[in-house]
């Protein structure tokens, strides 16, 4: 009994190192090793763009966006900005008509059905060569989309995403999560030394539109079922991080709760989905997928295992020791969470960590039993309140 307890324990507790630690280091290392550069360069004829952008009752972002995108450093001959307005309710689609700009169409879908059904229709409506998908709420540097472009001079590319720049957190536990994310975007561009990065960012990336292929309609995760789709026809999917764009909106656990769930949730979606993606003879990026996405909502299940393992075996002093030191960890993450102020690393990286794995255990509980409204939930802030009338 004990020896099997002892096979759980180290186990777990290397299966837990391997895909928050070890595999990191080792993609490094091997994109240290051999380096596929990206032979990017500025196009000498620039192709045509269709920025597609998908919106939900969006009547307050829409138009400061559209204005942006309109300021890009593109040749404006050569770009149209197609707005898909998912059965939005509100006045999107009047502020969107209220732009006098020819490079500016439309896309009403009167019914709301989601996201990925909508990127469907602005892509098969796209006359551009290549796609650049935005959303509404994050703001491109004029040079941005040019940065993604130049990366299709290289013929090996079907694919290329941007740098998400999200505003830092207040808190302890959004804190931890912008650990998180920085982390993930050297990983992506880690692992697109070596090959290709295991996805985009939603909200800023491109692709060729010829490599495109239709997703089925209640898609959770189009940023990558997408670029998995076109790695599958023998093309890199790149990380420009000087492609940028930034989000006003933080990684606070009060407004990331549902986007967190629905994002894991996909995770478990192309798992079931997709299994021909884990078969090497079918998928080059098989392992990169298995270490950067799988394993990872495997984690909880990893944490609980090792946290019970070490409570039987608490008779033995070295196991007692481990078992203390969990126990501080779950406790640094708790105290984290209660005082939210105290922004040290000891705190922050622990409540950070913990929040993703209970957002991950939400997100298959999303995915068993998904809301029955179709379309997304667009999360927003909390309106700042009001000061009192005199």
């Amino acid at each position: 009994m004990d020896a099997m307890l002892k096979i759980i324990f180290w186990g777990s507790l290397f299966s837990l190192c391997y895909t928050f630690a070890g595999y990191g280091l080792g993609i490094v290392l091997l994109g240290k090793l051999r380096r596929r550069a990206v032979a990017k360069a500025a196009p000498a004829a620039p192709p045509f763009v269709s920025v597609v952008v998908v919106a939900h009752n969006e009547e307050r972002r829409i138009g400061p966006r559209v204005q942006n995108l309109l300021a890009a450093a593109y040749p404006p001959g050569q770009m149209e900005i197609l707005v898909v307005s998912d059965g939005s309710t509100d006045a999107t689609n009047a502020r969107v008509r209220e732009i006098s700009d020819a490079r500016v169409r439309l896309l009403e879908r009167p019914e709301r059905t989601g996201k990925a059904a909508c990127l469907n229709a602005g892509v098969a409506a796209a006359r551009g060569e290549i796609i650049v998908f935005a959303d509404a709420r994050q703001r491109f540097e004029p040079e941005t989309i040019h940065h993604l472009v130049s990366n299709f001079s290289d013929p090996r590319v079907g694919a290329a995403s941007g740098n998400n720049n999200i505003e830092p957190s207040a808190s302890n536990v959004g804190g931890g999560v912008d650990i998180y994310w920085r982390m993930e975007k050297f990983l992506r561009l880690a692992e697109c030394w070596w090959d290709s990065s295991i996805g985009c960012t939603g909200a800023i990336y491109s692709i060729r539109r010829k490599l495109f292929t239709p997703m089925p309609e209640d898609t959770y995760l189009d940023d990558v079922v997408i670029p998995m789709q076109i790695a599958l026809q023998g093309h890199r999917i790149v990380f420009d991080p000087a492609a940028k764009s930034y989000d006003p909106q933080q990684n606070e656990p009060a407004y990331e709760n549902v986007r967190k769930q629905r994002t894991l949730a996909g995770n478990f979606q192309i798992f079931f989905r997709y299994p021909e993606w884990l078969l090497p003879w079918r998928n080059r990026l098989w392992w990169q997928l298995l270490s950067h996405k799988y394993l990872r909502v495997a984690a909880p299940a990893f944490m609980a295992l090792l946290f019970a393992a070490n409570a039987v075996l608490i008779g033995d002093p070295y196991y007692r020791l481990l078992f203390a030191g969990q126990c501080a960890f779950y406790g640094l993450a708790l105290i984290g969470r209660a005082f939210s102020s105290l922004k040290l690393p000891c705190f922050s990286i622990p409540a950070g960590f913990v929040f993703l794995n209970v957002m991950t255990v939400k997100g298959f509980w999303y995915y068993l039993r998904p809301p029955r409204r179709g379309g997304w939930n667009v999360v927003r802030p909390p309106e700042p309140a009001r000061p009192p009338r005199p």
